[in-house]
């Protein structure tokens, strides 16, 4: 029998689901749901996420506001090496390019999204088939307020260069914990920006993600 996909009703029904749901391999889970496995995720990057979305009832889909607002909870998929080692860095939100002005920290997606997280660690290795791989026991984790700190700053830094028209000389290098990068199927995919001068101008889409660094002491405090 399929268990009912409603939405946690508290943060207490969520981790029960979350825990009852580690230990298990996502070819066992998709089975579970009557879903067919891709046979890699060259092509299917999200579907792991989605996979545990539904297992967990989560709402937002794609929209900008936490995968359980209810809750005032983001679900965050996190693909680790069988000796715990973090594999990648993780997407958070699209970063607006335009109407900024005036825009604070407190205000942001970024911020909103990172308020509290629920971390769902994944195996990732490469060599194992993707329906053996397993499903790691969840951590609730909320910023410290160092934490909040060094994301705050990061992002400060790197909306001042957006809002000054410069974009373009922003590196996956930039941030100490919290990094912009293209964000698009490929380098054809353009959206308005703030140019040099003020003007509007066209670049590709950029995201903010959270290096790897940040995310492995979040997994390491808890594990």
């Amino acid at each position: 029998m399929k268990k009912s996909l409603h939405s946690p009703n508290s943060i207490e029904e969520l981790m029960q689901r979350a825990e009852s749901m580690a230990g298990l391999t996502l070819g066992q889970l998709a089975h579970y749901h009557g879903i067919e496995m891709p046979k890699d995720l060259k092509r299917h990057k999200g579907w792991v996420g989605q996979l545990i979305e539904l297992e967990l009832g989560a709402l937002a889909g794609s929209k900008p506001e936490q995968d359980f607002a209810h809750l005032g909870v983001e679900l965050k998929t996190i693909p680790i090496n069988r000796l715990g080692k973090v594999l990648e860095t993780t997407y958070v939100t699209v970063a607006p390019l335009t109407n900024i002005q005036g825009l604070t920290w407190e205000e942001s997606v970024v911020c909103h999204k990172l308020q509290q997280v629920l971390w769902i660690p994944v195996q990732g290795d490469r060599e194992l088939p993707l329906s053996e791989r397993q499903i790691g026991s969840p951590i609730l984790w909320q910023p410290s307020v160092e934490e909040s700190e060094l994301l705050k700053q990061d992002w400060e830094e790197i909306m001042e260069f957006i809002s000054m028209g410069q974009v373009d000389r922003v590196t996956a290098r930039h941030g100490e914990v919290l990094q912009l990068r293209p964000k698009a199927a490929n380098s054809q995919v353009l959206t308005d920006s703030i140019g040099r001068d003020g003007e509007l101008t066209r670049t590709n889409p950029r995201g903010f993600y959270l290096k790897t660094q940040f995310t492995q002491k979040i997994l390491s405090q808890l594990f």
